[in-house]
């Protein structure tokens, strides 16, 4: 009885062990941005539709997956591919501000990025000035 005891008592003390070193080495995805702003410039109302793209890299050792991306406005539209990527691979957030009906001026929106990286949440920011359109 003893010696099944003693036993159990080190499979138990090896399996915690294991545990606790295989959940230290877990591997985690992480993006990086090439950059997390874009100034469109000045452009006109009369062509108020402009787009531009985020590149970004798996910097992590495991496959990186966007969950979320969100616009701050209904103006302003992210497109992403939904598949994962790889480590060491990069993949582009495709975003547009759509500016018809809005009122010429500056303006900046923000989309906010939901990863299972290591950093789960990042934001993207846009910006620039629609001019009014000569008449």
């Amino acid at each position: 009885m003893k010696k099944i005891l003693l036993l159990s008592a080190m499979l138990v003390c090896c399996l915690t062990m294991a545990l606790a070193q295989q959940a230290g080495d877990k591997k985690q995805a992480q993006i990086k941005f090439d950059k997390t702003t874009h100034n469109f410039g000045k452009f006109s109302e009369s062509s108020p539709k402009v787009s531009c793209e985020f590149t970004y890299t798996n910097v992590g050792d495991a496959p990186l997956i966007i969950n979320q991306a969100v616009a701050s406005c209904g103006c302003t539209v992210p497109e992403y591919t939904k598949a994962p990527v790889m480590p060491g691979q990069k993949g582009k957030i495709k975003v547009t501000y759509n500016g018809a009906g809005r009122f010429p001026g500056h303006f900046k929106k923000s989309i906010t990025i939901r990863t299972n990286g290591a950093v789960e949440m990042t934001r993207l920011y846009i910006e620039g000035d629609m001019e009014e359109a000569k008449k």
